[in-house]
């Protein structure tokens, strides 16, 4: 072999990480620190994609400077000791990927919008010798306005490095088998504490019907998850539905919308309803303030008597074992 062909001794080995990312939260439940979120999750092209000079003024006019108020009470009642319910269950869930994983392979979590940053993740990653980043964002339903922003994201803090780990990003998993098992056991669990003669929504957060018809594939996903989660607990057509949840502004979202749809179901007839939220990988704001508050009192104000909300997967061990088996072919190359 030719002196020059010989391999350093000090030759970097790959270190494959894991980075978890989701969407972020507020840093407490005041109007100031709701205001920095809102600015910096607004104000991004992927999540509001109307011509800046529109959107801007709407923002810092009229969003900014009125509705963090508005939304102190609703934060406020799904605070916890820990933080918000979404910070708490994510922290959660890195720790419980990490022992999973075992302690050769870092796990870092990041948040698209506040704190902490995906920079500091990936500090957190390179600072322990990662130059191989497995990106796993929370969201099962692949959409430009969360995954592809987490995307965004991370090639923004790569921008400014000189030695960029190699990456790869798990795009979805809408259809992976251990993602619908883990959801169907939560249900089952739920039916083994409360019984399952209610009626079953899934309700997906919305995305603006314009984007779809864009080409973004998430409604399809979400379409998906639920067929394929009805179809593992063994439902007919009259035992579920699905519905489309948070939606923003005047234009056209996702339908239908959830909190028309619960009182509609009401009107029907149905008493008792359960109600999970399957592309939510921890709970937040969205769950348990708008779905398990708000939407319940509209479903018992339109006549029905028995409102349940079933929590995110969060760190259920079956959610967090299938963190594992989406990461680990990639840690194997």
């Amino acid at each position: 072999m030719p002196e020059d062909s010989v391999i350093p001794a000090d030759a970097p080995t790959a270190r494959p990480g894991v980075l978890l990312v989701n969407l972020g939260t507020p840093d407490a439940p005041t109007a100031p620190a709701i205001r920095r979120y809102l600015r910096e999750f607004l104000a991004d092209r992927r999540v509001v994609e109307a011509p800046r000079a529109i959107w801007l003024p709407v923002l810092y006019g009229i969003i900014l400077p009125f509705r963090p108020r508005k939304l102190v009470h609703a934060y406020q009642s799904v605070w916890t000791p820990q933080g918000s319910p979404l910070m708490a269950a994510s922290l959660a869930q890195a720790a419980s990927l990490r022992r999973l994983l075992g302690e050769q392979i870092p796990v870092a979590l990041g948040m698209t919008y506040g704190r902490p940053s995906v920079e500091s993740a990936i500090d957190e990653l390179t600072a322990q010798g990662v130059n191989r980043v497995i990106v796993l964002p929370l969201y099962p339903q692949y959409s430009a306005t969360t995954t592809a922003a987490v995307t965004d994201a991370v090639f923004r803090v790569l921008m400014s490095r000189r030695d960029v780990p190699a990456l790869d990003t798990i795009r979805d998993y809408h259809d992976h088998p251990a993602y619908i098992a883990a959801l169907a056991d939560s249900v089952r669990s739920h039916w083994q504490r409360h019984g399952r003669d209610a009626h079953l929504l899934m309700s997906f957060h919305s995305i603006p019907q314009e984007y779809v018809d864009k080409g973004d594939p998430y409604g399809q996903h979400c379409q998906r998850s639920a067929a394929l989660l009805a179809q593992t607990l063994g439902l007919n057509a009259d035992q579920w539905s699905i519905s489309y949840q948070s939606r923003l502004g005047p234009k056209r979202w996702l339908q239908p919308y959830t909190d028309e749809y619960v009182a509609s179901l009401a009107q029907r007839g149905i008493k008792a309803l359960d109600v999970i939220c399957p592309g939510f990988a921890a709970d937040c704001l969205e769950t348990l303030e708008e779905i398990a508050i708000r939407y319940r009192e509209v479903f018992l104000e339109a006549g029905g008597q028995t409102f349940r909300y079933i929590p995110a997967l969060n760190a259920d061990a079956a959610h967090i074992a299938m963190m594992r088996d989406l990461v680990q072919p990639l840690l194997r190359h």
